[in-house]
């Protein structure tokens, strides 16, 4: 879980987006998405694949399953 909190903070930041931006294109609460950055709480399958798209990179970087 800390890879993947890591890694959409770092894709994040590195895009310039607020977590807000981020959250109103997934169509969740900011809370949620913070929850994802923290590791509180885990995207279902649905939204990490919008989240690898929106950050242009694949599901298994966020996941850490490759660098």
């Amino acid at each position: 879980m800390e890879t993947l909190a890591n890694r959409l903070k770092e894709k994040r930041t590195a895009k310039h987006l607020t977590q807000q931006k981020v959250a109103d294109t997934l169509r969740v609460h900011q809370v949620t998405y913070q929850g994802y950055e923290t590791g509180k709480h885990k995207p279902d399958v649905d939204t990490l694949i919008k989240l690898a798209d929106l950050y242009d990179t694949s599901t298994d970087y966020l996941l850490g399953r490759r660098n």
